[in-house]
């Protein structure tokens, strides 16, 4: 018997993505006294999800090089927010971090609660109890 568990795979995904986006959001704050850091932010999960299905990369000609283990495929994007650019350049708000990484938490947050309601229904469909 053949099951599909795409919402265990999209719950993988999206714990991924928080984690890939709060890798950025730590970057962005590690730099925010840094002249001329641009702060970065990567796409929503619901854009990125059904575009990164079947992606991968490949190796085209000899030179290319491998993208190292645990890096992301994901595009950053620069993360605007009015009025946060600094004299030196610098368009890093902490405030507005704080925000980000807090969004980023819910996301794991919630794909961590899919993981643990899939896995009780199927323990139940299987006759087992917590």
């Amino acid at each position: 018997m053949t099951m599909s568990l795409s919402i265990l795979d999209m719950a993988s995904a999206l714990a991924g993505h928080a984690a890939d986006r709060q890798r950025v959001i730590a970057g962005n704050v590690a730099n925010a006294d840094t002249p001329g850091f641009r702060a970065r932010d990567l796409p929503d999960f619901a854009t990125l999800y059904r575009a990164d299905a079947g992606f991968a990369l490949r190796a085209t000609r000899p030179g290319h090089l491998a993208m190292p283990a645990g890096a992301s495929a994901q595009a950053m994007i620069e993360a605007n927010v009015m009025g946060a650019e600094s004299p030196n350049g610098n368009t890093v708000s902490l405030e507005d971090q704080m925000i980000r990484a807090a969004q980023a938490r819910q996301q794991h947050d919630l794909a961590l609660g899919v993981f643990a309601n899939s896995l009780s229904i199927l323990r139940s469909s299987i006759g087992r109890a917590r």
